[in-house]
């Protein structure tokens, strides 16, 4: 691998943002499983093998027959049996290298962010200037087909798989539009494209800064500090740090960027297969431990965001608004395989600092506001343009609350 340090598991690729994982470090790649074959092998992989030798030696299609993507896909299913859904799994050589491109904010897609809304995949941003913005994609389109294959009921991971590809190359999208009565098709040319971890804007007129974290990133706190510096400067006196759609991150990263705003205590705890609990705590020296601050959740907020969620939550840092987080709680390990490949294993959960499993059940906001499926959330780097009027005239009512929230703790 050419860069050998922790990656997050999103299939972002800035076509969509999703519920990945937390990955804490690289292992060493896997030792000869033939050298240490355990004596039950032979007799319990007996169906496999001759399974597997049928189909090599007996299916029609003789040009189906792909060995490589038998075996990559025998492993996919041993993994997805674990029934931890969208979390552990394999990845091929080729997602590998995309997924550490993804952390270094180089990025090929379309330039949208999908979510969940009402259990559907729903595009929550639009990047300015991107391709999906050009072709004509708006906030609120929920997903339909890519390339003329329904994905209603398929899991968020897969449309990604669907939509991502190489710069160049086009994807046709249909889509549900509110105030159209037939789908709307899109055509979008893929391109390269940089997102950054964080972004941030003042809110016309108020003395509040709406900072986004998109994804927790190896740049993330690095860009927090400057967007916290440049709030300050511009008067903020109070903060909406929005993880909405936010598909998580780097360990670390969760861990530097919550301790910008406690003072002390434990970030999270870990939890291994045997029950031990493990506390990670704050890091000293955090930035914004005295700012009021309210938090904007949704049910695509996952993972390293959960993290940051929920540990304000439990040390009573900041109220949160919006809708259930996703529940993706389990720490993963990449374990390379000697192909190039992995196999991203969960080897331990996480707990808010009070124990609260987050693994399936999410992180509940303290105010629930739902949106509309046409809502059209706003974003810091649209706030350049938009006026107290407009902000107050938006259907984003989430945003709404969390300013009124604020409202009551700066006076």
């Amino acid at each position: 691998m050419p860069r050998r340090r922790s990656l997050f598991l999103v299939l972002l690729a800035l076509a969509v943002g999703f519920g990945g994982g937390l990955v804490v470090a690289w292992s060493d790649t896997l030792p000869n499983p033939l050298s240490g074959r355990p004596a039950w092998a032979a007799r319990d992989f007996r169906p496999f093998w001759e399974a597997w030798r049928l189909v090599d030696k007996e299916y029609v299609d003789r040009e189906a027959v792909d060995r490589q993507r038998m075996m990559r896909g025998a492993i996919a299913g041993m993994i997805d049996s674990l029934g931890d859904t969208e979390h552990s799994k394999y990845l091929s050589p080729e997602e590998v290298a995309r997924l550490e491109d993804e952390l270094a904010g180089e990025l090929e897609g379309i330039g949208v962010r999908v979510g969940l809304r009402r259990r559907r995949p729903t595009v929550v941003w639009v990047m300015p200037d991107s391709p999906a913005q050009k072709s004509g994609a708006r906030t609120g389109d929920v997903l339909l087909e890519v390339d003329g294959k329904d994905v209603h009921d398929r899991p968020l991971d897969q449309i990604v798989d669907m939509v991502v590809g190489r710069a160049g190359t086009e994807v046709r999208l249909a889509v549900a539009r509110e105030g159209r009565a037939e789908p709307v098709e899109l055509r979008i040319t893929r391109a390269r494209l940089e997102l950054p971890d964080v972004t941030w804007h003042m809110l016309p007129g108020r003395p509040v800064a709406h900072l986004a974290i998109q994804s927790f990133g190896d740049k993330a706190d690095e860009q927090l500090r400057q967007a916290l510096a440049g709030a300050k400067a511009a008067g903020a006196r109070g903060l909406i740090v929005d993880v909405r759609a936010n598909p998580g991150g780097l360990r670390d990263q969760a861990v530097a960027v919550t301790s910008e705003f406690l003072k002390g205590g434990n970030v999270f705890l870990e939890q291994d297969a045997r029950g031990t609990r493990t506390p990670v705590p704050v890091r000293p020296g955090g930035t914004a431990t005295e700012i009021p601050v309210v938090v904007l959740i949704d049910e695509g907020t996952a993972s390293s965001a959960e993290i940051f969620a929920g540990s304000l939550q439990d040390h009573g840092r900041a109220k949160l608004v919006g809708a259930k987080t996703f529940g993706t709680g389990t720490v993963l390990q990449p374990f390379d395989l000697s192909d190039g490949s992995q196999v991203l294993l969960a080897v331990a959960q996480w707990l808010t600092p009070n124990g609260r499993q987050i693994w399936h059940k999410g992180v509940a906001p303290d105010v629930a506001v739902a949106l509309s499926e046409g809502a059209t959330l706003i974003v810091p780097e649209e706030s350049e343009s938009l006026t107290a009027a407009a902000l107050a005239a938006s259907d984003d009512l989430q945003l709404l609350k969390a300013l009124d929230l604020l409202g009551g703790e700066m006076r």
